[in-house]
């Protein structure tokens, strides 16, 4: 015998149908952008050297050797404290190796707060090897925040970086 669903049992499956459908959909978008975030990260295929511990950004620059007689500097020169959503110049030194697309990318430790990515651009008529930009921090709920500086550049032998982690002291208006 054959039973027959009334109109009411249809239309109750319909919202959690709609429901499935939905999560579904949504959980397909955010593996996407995970998968599209990693792939077009520039962490990939780096070369990446440690920093020199105990360096502070906030006191002038810091430096990394690579390989031999080659070396990386980070330098942010602001007046007074580095602070959230302020411009910063960034400019960064590379000295024995020839580079390309510098670039320079801020993510929080310890917290996501997402990738700040600016490139910097070769300064004309100066010394090879020394690149400026401008850049900035994002503001976090913490008064105090470390972000690591992820420094990076292409050179002959594929792309090569160091990191430098710097504390920030959240701006109270």
């Amino acid at each position: 015998m054959h039973s027959r669903q009334s109109p009411a049992s249809r239309g109750a499956r319909r919202p959690r149908l709609r429901l499935l459908i939905t999560v579904t959909v949504v959980t397909l978008l955010i593996a996407l952008w995970y998968l599209l975030r990693y792939e077009l990260g520039d962490h990939q295929e780096t070369t990446w050297y440690p920093a020199a511990p105990g360096c502070d950004l906030h006191q002038g620059p810091c430096g990394v050797g690579l390989e031999e007689d080659e070396r990386l500097t980070l330098a942010i020169p602001v007046e007074g404290d580095i602070r959230p959503l302020e411009s910063l110049p960034l400019e960064v030194r590379i000295d024995g190796v020839e580079a390309q697309n510098v670039r320079v990318v801020f993510e929080g430790v310890g917290m996501d707060m997402g990738e700040h990515r600016f490139h910097l651009d070769a300064v004309q008529g100066g010394e090879p090897g020394r690149f400026q930009g401008m850049g900035q921090l994002g503001i976090c709920t913490r008064e105090r925040m470390t972000w690591r500086a992820r420094v990076s550049f292409d050179a002959p032998r594929g792309r090569l970086g160091s990191t430098f982690d710097l504390d920030v002291e959240r701006s109270l208006p």
